[in-house]
């Protein structure tokens, strides 16, 4: 636990099996245990398929971009090879699921809590749901990946190949987990739709719009005189990203080789 939160700059070079196991062990019971909390408000039964779909939906995205991420490392000069990239993609992965694993508690009280999905308010807190957990997991995700992008430096030529690196990390993750997601649907359970493992029609529609509608649906029930509160929740999450990556700046500086 302690390796991968606090990485030693030599960890890709021992990318063994049995390290990849642990690290994927770790990934898939933090992301099943959040998973569960998801899926909760609108029924265990919910609950329980979430807990089993977003460890595949992990599996998926870091498949395609470990594959994506090893060409990349050719291209980009970083020297990661297909191996390396897949475990430095599973390590941040593992501690997006450590931080979302350890709220999880939270979460599932705040599902508790939550207007019933057959209450008059159940659109409203199914947007308010959506829209609270997919920030929580941008931030977690964003986290990790910031969290490993010291080790990059063991590898790259130079830290700008590096920052190139992790900017790819980042895009690829957050682009191919939002296709997943909404392929992989539901997560959260519309309140007016039966509970399924999957949709009919997993290619209608994509993630974004659904996110988008969730927000103009809020906002146009926000009274005017909060929105200085919503404005500044906004900025706060702007200040902790560009925070994270001053941080994640520290660290590069830290384990860069001399």
């Amino acid at each position: 636990m302690r390796d991968l939160l606090t990485p030693d700059p030599t960890t890709l070079e021992k990318s063994s099996g049995a390290a990849i196991g642990r690290t994927a062990l770790i990934a898939a019971l933090g992301f099943g245990l959040y998973g569960f909390t998801v899926g909760f408000w609108r029924s265990p039964v919910m609950g329980s398929y979430v807990a089993l779909k977003m460890p595949l939906l992990i599996a998926c995205t870091l498949g395609c971009n470990g594959i994506l991420n090893g060409l990349l490392g050719l291209l980009l000069g970083s020297d990661l090879g297909f191996r390396q990239a897949f475990h430095a993609l599973l390590g941040a992965f593992a501690i997006s699921a450590l931080i979302l694993g350890s709220i999880a508690p939270v979460t599932f009280f705040f599902a508790l809590n939550a207007p019933a999905p057959d209450s008059p308010s159940a659109s409203t807190a199914h947007a308010t749901y959506l829209l609270f957990h997919t920030a929580l997991i941008g931030i977690a995700g964003v986290t990790g990946v910031l969290r490993l992008s010291g080790l990059l430096h063991n590898y790259c030529a130079s830290s700008k190949i590096a920052r190139s690196t992790l900017l790819a990390w980042i895009a690829g993750n957050a682009f191919l987990g939002m296709q997943f997601s909404w392929i992989f649907r539901p997560f959260f359970g519309s309140p007016n739709l039966e509970v399924a493992f999957l949709r009919d029609n997993p290619m209608h529609g994509n993630f974004l719009n659904a996110v988008w509608r969730s927000f103009l649906k809020l906002w146009n029930l926000i009274p005017a005189e909060s929105l200085h509160l919503v404005s500044a929740s906004i900025l706060g999450g702007g200040l902790f990203v560009i925070i994270l990556i001053k941080e994640a700046r520290k660290t590069t500086l830290t384990n860069k080789r001399p």
